[in-house]
This record gives structure tokens, C-alpha cells and sequence, in this order.
């Protein structure tokens, strides 16, 4: 299986200590968020999960154990943009910590699995176009090397943001507007040696360079495990997204950073009272069982195919 950590919250940010736990414990419980007295008990044997998938803003916390994940494959997703914290609220400042945070990252584990994300684009009064084509070269230029793709994509409108986004009075351009920008970037990326993809859109960007993206990419899984991976488009994903299946272990209304664009909060209280339940040691993240609760064992597999391994090799 891969491993999603995750979509929900940024576990590399704020719970490494109990991802690790897990990891050293072999096994995680994960919530039904549609059914809150489901639990899932997922097996983390390095036997099973072919690659993690980590999504962060801010990985630091987890650099200096990152041999304690000797035994699995894995890469990051770093968002970073241009935004303040007027919008990205807890994010440390970028230029004086999260660029060095980005470098030392790839230079421990290569450019490959460290994959830039400047997303979710908005468009605002302060953050025009314009000002994110300049922020966006700035960043470009500093990670010069230090990765080799970068992921952009527009903000979507969701019930959990819709209120945010109208208070920062954001709006969207047209279709051949969005075409042009999305070429600007395009320029810039590849100026500093970045392919640039996009996750998600249902805009076609081809034709100004931009290729469809698959966050859990299953060709950069194949290469980094050396073996072909017979995982299925993730169902449970939008059309538009090109990820193949995984296994999320994260949960709803537990990240911490605060953005105003973000659709897996419900609000800062409901984060708060989450938060309040953290128990590095629990195989639980941010919660606690009760008798309603019912544990059963998710049944999981590896995707590797051996028999093609040394042709992926």
C-alpha cells in the first residue's frame, strides 16, 4: 500500500513524534470520518507500505530521525509560497526559515523526493498575477537544485472556506487568463530547471507546458522502489485528480497552520478541541476511544509487482 500523511493535516509539522511511535509500533488506528466509531487498525510494516507520501508546510521537525525510516521509501510534498500569515497563519517566515528548511531537506534525501508546491494560487487586491509571478520567481531562484518539480494549482471553493475566501474578496480570472499566468510560471520554473505540473485542475494547461499531476504518483513510486506498483486510480479523489489509491492515516480538524484557503478544518475551535486529545503515545491521532468505538483490521497489501522489478530497476 502507500501511505498518505497527509491530505488531512500536516503530520511532518505538528505529530512527527507520534508518526514515528507508529512507525516503531507498527500499526496506526484511523477514524471513519464519515463514520466517527469505525476504526481502522492499519498495519505500517515496512513488508506492506511500498511508499509514504508526507504533506507538509513545514517538515523540520522530522529531519534529524529521518533514519528511523531506513527501511521504507518515501517523499515529500512542501507547500511554499508567497503568501503572509494574513493567510498562511502559523507558517514560519519563508524566506528566513522555510527555503533553508527546503534545502536542508533535499540535500539529506536528493532533489527528486522533495517536490515544491506553490498552491493553492489566489487571487486577491494585495496577491495579484503579477505579485505571484514575482514571489514565484523568487522561490524558483533560491531552490534552484534543490527540486525537480514544482505542483501549482487554484484554489477550490469548499463550504469549509467559502467564508474566508469571500472576506479576502477573492476572485478568479478567465479561462484564457489563467492560461496565460499558468505559462508565466511555466517560464520561470523551467528557467531553473523545474518541470511544472498541476494537481487537480480541470483547466487543460498543456498547451503552455503545464502537465496533469499525480500527487501520489505511481512513476516516481516505480522508481524509487525499483519495482511496478498495480495500484488503481484513488476512487475516492476527484476525476480531475491523477493520484492512484492510497491509505490516508491523518484526520480532519488537527492541522494547526491555520490557512485561510484550508478545507479540512471546520473551524480553529474544532482544532483546538482536537488538539486537545494529543497523545503522542496513542495509536489514535487526536482523539481517544470510546465504548462505541469498533476496532477492525484494514486489510492491506503491498502493490509491488516483483516480476517486473528488474525492468523498472
Amino acid at each position: 500500500m502507500i501511505l498518505s500523511a497527509s491530505r488531512r493535516t500536516d503530520i511532518p509539522n505538528y505529530y512527527s513524534d507520534w508518526f514515528y511511535n507508529r512507525i516503531k509500533e507498527g500499526f496506526a488506528y484511523v477514524r471513519n470520518p464519515m463514520n466517527p466509531h469505525q476504526i481502522s487498525k492499519i498495519d505500517l510494516s515496512p513488508e506492506v507500505v511500498d511508499c509514504i507520501v508526507f504533506w507538509t508546510k513545514n517538515p523540520e521537525p522530522m529531519l534529524e530521525r529521518l533514519d528511523e525510516l531506513a527501511e521504507y521509501k518515501y517523499y515529500f510534498q512542501f507547500t511554499l509560497t508567497g503568501y503572509g500569515k494574513d493567510i498562511e497563519c502559523n507558517v514560519p517566515h519563508k524566506k528566513e526559515k522555510m527555503i533553508p528548511v527546503f534545502q536542508k531537506l533535499s540535500k539529506k534525501i536528493g532533489s527528486k523526493k522533495v517536490i515544491w508546491r506553490y498552491d493553492p494560487i489566489i487571487f486577491t487586491e494585495t496577491y495579484t498575477p503579477q505579485y505571484h509571478l514575482k514571489a514565484f520567481e523568487q522561490i524558483a531562484e533560491a531552490l534552484s537544485g534543490y527540486t525537480q518539480k514544482c505542483v501549482i494549482s487554484f484554489v477550490d471553493i469548499y463550504e469549509k472556506n467559502r467564508m474566508n475566501l469571500q472576506a479576502m474578496k477573492a476572485y478568479e480570472l478567465s479561462k484564457d487568463s489563467i492560461i496565460e499566468f499558468a505559462g508565466g510560471l511555466n517560464e520561470i520554473a523551467v528557467a531553473h530547471g523545474m518541470q511544472t505540473c498541476s494537481c487537480g485542475e480541470e483547466t487543460d494547461l498543456s498547451r503552455c507546458g503545464i502537465q496533469h499531476n499525480s500527487c501520489i504518483d505511481k512513476e516516481l513510486i516505480e522508481e524509487l522502489t525499483g519495482c511496478r506498483i498495480k495500484a488503481g486510480k484513488d476512487k475516492n479523489q476527484r476525476m480531475e485528480c491523477g493520484c492512484v489509491e492510497s491509505v490516508e492515516i491523518g484526520a480532519y480538524n488537527t492541522c494547526q497552520n491555520a490557512c485561510k484557503y484550508c478545507y479540512a478544518n471546520f473551524s480553529q475551535e474544532s482544532v483546538m478541541k482536537s488538539c486537545s486529545y494529543y497523545d503522542v503515545d496513542s495509536p489514535l491521532l487526536c482523539g481517544r476511544l470510546s465504548k462505541e468505538d469498533k476496532i477492525s483490521e484494514r486489510k492491506v497489501r503491498s502493490f509491488k509487482d516483483y516480476y517486473y522489478s528488474q525492468e523498472i530497476g
